[in-house]
Order: C-alpha cells, then structure tokens, then sequence
C-alpha cells in the first residue's frame, strides 16, 4: 500500500468551528501516521497531494442509505435479472463515494456479498454496515406483496424475506437476518409515506414484538434501528429498547424528551422529501399524485417536529435515504439539519463521529486523528462558513478510504 503525504492543507474535525491551519498529514498503512506544523523533505518519494490550503474533513458516514436501490420501482423487479440488481449497485456505491460518503449504514436489501466485495477491493465503495432486510408486518411498509396477487419482495438464497408476525415469527426472522451476517436489525415500526397501502401515522408491530426482536438483537450483542414516522410508534420502539429512529416525522415533545432521556438517535432524512417534491415520480407510476399530495403534507410537519426534537437535546445521525432518491450529494443532508436548527458543527458531528458511536468505531473512525483509520475528504470550501457546499460533489476533490485515493481532481 502506498503511503500518502497531504500538505498544506487546514483540518476540519468534528471537535472544533476553528479549523487547524496549515497541517502536514503523513498516511502510512492504511492509517494517519502524523499530522505536523512543518513540511518535511522525507516524504518526496511518497505520493503527495498539495492541499493548497483547501480543507481536510472525516470521510462521512451516511448513516441512512440503500445503496442496492434505484427507486424501489416494482416493475424493475419483475423485468430485470437479478444479476443487473447487483451491476446497478456498482454505480450507486461509486457516487456515494464521489459525493465525500466513505461509510454508509444501510438501511436496506445490501447483502453480505456486497460487503464482502467492498472489504476485498473489488470496486470503489463506501465501508458498509449492513441491515440484510428490513422487518415488516404482514401488510406493512416493505411488504412487497400487490393486490394482484404478485409479490415483489426480492429474495434469493441467503438473502432472507422480511414479512414476520407474531412473538415465534419475529424471533425467528430476527434470528434469518443474523444468520445472514447482518451488522444491525431494521425493522419496519410505522406505515410509509411513499407506501400507497400504508399511512405513516399508524404504528406497526406490537409492543411485544419490539421486545422480542431488541432482546434478540442485543443478544447477539447488534442495535435495532426503526423506520417510524408514528407519534405512537416512536413511543414504542423507544420503551423497548430501539437505538434508532429513522425519519421520525410525527415525533413530539415528549417523546423527543424521551429519546433524549434513554440517549437514542434520530435520523430525519429530510433531504428525501425535497428532492421528491421538486423532481416527482416517474409519469407511469399510478401513485404518483397521491405520493406528491402526501409528501406535501408531513414534509412540514417534520421540519417543525425535528427541530423540537433538537430543542429537546435529541442526538442526531445524518441519514440521506438514498436509492430512494438518485445517489450521489448525500450531503446535502447536511444543509437541511442546519435549516431545522443544528449548527454547521453539529451536522458534520451527524454525519461523521456520531455514525462511528452508534456502531462503537469511534477510536477508528470520524475525526482525523492519529493512529485512525485514513478515511477523508479535502474539499475547496470551509463548511463551516458554508454548509451547503458540502452538497456539491464537485466540491469534493479527494476521497481516501483505508489510505486508499478513490477520488482527486486532477485524476492521477
């Protein structure tokens, strides 16, 4: 592995508003080896990138994405091969990692093999924490089965079903998706807002259900995190145990109250609702109006919710539900946590050292720091002056993953 020498350029850690100026950062193994006042002569040999006094960032952590998904349109599952499942994804993980995301927490349908493939360097992706299948009632949100009688849950071997009701039934599916070498468990605890048979107001899965699955997972010693919108659901999920709400769009003042108490994250994915708004569906999708007409409604609703929540002192992760919306400007998250309230620090603390807690990499992950892993980003603009230039891949020049360059303008 070859070692890297970043010169010139100013540290922008989730510690401190003030960057650190002018450091020299020697990466050697895969790891920060240093980080020093003075330019050294020693490393002429090394591979050099001048940072011209651009800024050094973590990789980020985007803790809320489907980086196998291109839309969840049903139509693709019924035409297209599997195979091309699997060959769609390669892009998908090359513009998250182009869009300054080294690490993704996914949420959904990324399997082992992906994981796999990334660990051996097959193509450029970000390191990922992976979910298997999301947990869904029958007739819940991500229960794929139509009225026509067509279910279009995608499954093969190794790859689990999601639908499980019951105490014996969640347990038992619990238990698929750890054999499938999930790194956490999520579940399906309220109707969607893009779900046309669901509402995302009503709660799913009962109290006893949540219990059963917590207990399994930290019993195998994983975190459960839950897509809910519900006011009821988010109630439930935090008395049972749950580290992770996803969304939390009817989320009120007591129940922010107590996320905060039992020290739960919250993962708006505000992002989602903007850009659906703004670009739509596409013209054949029947639901389409009625998503629109929905989205509408609670987009507000969850900006003022969300900032309640983090009046309340809520911890945040940065989640852009990416595969829902085209995957590339994950950061962008970024700017919306600002506008509900978060400072710029704040934001980037979401999408980088607060990732790394909920899966305990801190000591190796989301800071530059030495003996860390060298995942980072340089990018042209201070984002603590601007948050929304994190949004822009074009403003990130460079993108090291393991001590890896994945991305630098100009191309090597």
């Amino acid at each position: 592995m070859s070692s890297i020498y970043i010169k010139n350029v100013n540290i922008i850690n989730p510690f401190s508003e003030e960057p650190i100026p002018e450091r020299h950062v020697l990466i050697e193994n895969g790891k920060i080896k240093s980080m020093h006042t003075k330019e050294s002569s020693l490393y002429k040999d090394h591979i050099v990138i001048d940072g011209e006094d651009d800024y050094l960032l973590p990789g980020f952590i985007d803790s809320h994405s489907h980086i196998m998904a291109n839309g969840f349109h049903k139509e693709d599952v019924m035409k297209d091969p599997l195979a091309l499942h699997f060959y769609d994804a390669i892009a998908n993980m090359k513009a998250t990692i182009d869009a300054g995301v080294t690490t993704v927490r996914d949420t959904g349908l990324a399997d082992i093999g992906v994981k796999m493939a990334q660990e051996k360097k097959i193509f450029p992706a970000p390191r990922l924490n992976i979910s298997i299948k999301p947990l869904a009632i029958t007739g819940g949100h991500f229960d794929h089965y139509l009225n026509s009688g067509h279910d279009m849950e995608i499954t093969y071997p190794g790859f689990p079903a999601g639908t499980c009701d019951g105490v014996e039934g969640v347990l038992r599916k619990t238990r698929e998706v750890i054999r499938a070498r999930a790194d956490f468990i999520k579940i399906m605890a309220s109707g969607g807002i893009l779900s046309p048979y669901t509402s995302p107001d009503f709660a799913q899965f009962n109290k006893k259900e949540l219990k059963t699955i917590v207990d399994e997972a930290e019993n195998n010693n994983l975190k459960v995190a839950a897509h809910c919108h519900s006011l009821e659901g988010i109630e439930r999920c935090a008395k049972a145990g749950i580290k992770s709400i996803e969304h939390g769009t009817f989320i009120d003042r007591n129940a922010a109250q107590l996320l905060a108490k039992k020290r739960m994250y919250l993962t708006p994915t505000l992002i989602v609702h903007h850009v659906l708004i703004k670009e739509g569906f596409p013209a054949w999708d029947g639901f389409a109006e009625s998503k629109i007409k929905k989205l509408k409604e609670v987009a507000k609703i969850q900006e003022e919710n969300i900032a309640i929540a983090y009046e309340e002192g809520v911890n945040f992760l940065m989640g852009s539900d990416r595969g829902v919306i085209d995957h590339g400007r994950n950061l962008g998250e970024l700017k919306q946590l600002v506008d509900v309230g978060l400072s710029p620090l704040e934001a980037i603390q979401a999408g980088t050292i607060e990732g790394a807690k909920f899966f305990n990499q801190e000591n190796i992950l989301g800071s530059i720091e030495e003996g860390k892993l060298a995942d980072m980003i340089i990018v042209k603009e201070n984002p603590i002056e601007k948050i929304e230039s994190l949004a822009d891949s074009d403003n990130v020049l460079t993108v090291i993953q393991d001590g890896r360059i994945l991305k630098h303008k100009p191309i090597f």
